[in-house]
């Protein structure tokens, strides 16, 4: 059995509707972030602030190529920027159908404006940055092999989604 892995920016439902998903469908779900933290013992916000960026994209990378050599049967839900390296979703897609959920800027603000643990945001007008890294990502998120729109609908709706898409490719 193939793994469903779910790319798309933050606040787009990866890990809200992974759970859901692996609960539906009796799979494991790896969360690649909690992965990083449990295994380096500091929080993503943490190795951005020590490290940098740079650092925390080498060890996502790792964790891709780790978690997608074990075999199937996972939901994974990726950070947002793990599509910045083709390597890392050329190797999650060989043992995996990748699942791009997709949200509008104003969606992924209301999301997001709450959480203290989201790096990228941490700037003085989090809107114009999550619409400036939507346009460099969106070439990359769309090179899923199933693309799903996020905006008005609950993480059961997302989940069962996509199942019906898992079903027909399965």
């Amino acid at each position: 059995m193939k793994n469903i892995v779910l790319i798309g920016f933050m606040g787009t439902g990866k890990t809200t509707a992974g759970k859901i998903l692996a609960k539906e469908l009796g799979m494991k779900l790896v969360d690649v972030d909690e992965e990083i933290e449990s295994e380096t013992g500091m929080t993503i916000c943490d190795i951005f602030k020590e490290h940098g960026e740079p650092s925390f994209r080498d060890k996502e990378t790792e964790m891709a190529k780790k978690i997608s050599s074990g075999g199937g049967g996972l939901v994974i839900s990726t950070g947002g920027g793990i599509v910045l390296r083709e390597e890392n979703i050329a190797c999650l897609r060989q043992n995996g159908l990748i699942v791009c959920l997709m949200a509008t800027p104003e969606t992924i603000l209301q999301r997001t404006k709450d959480s203290t643990d989201r790096p990228l945001l941490k700037v003085e007008n989090p809107y114009e940055k999550i619409k400036e890294l939507l346009n460099q990502r969106d070439v990359r998120y769309r090179n899923s092999d199933i693309t799903i729109e996020t905006d008005g609908k609950s993480p059961m709706m997302i989940a069962h989604e996509i199942i019906e898409h898992w079903k027909a490719v399965r």
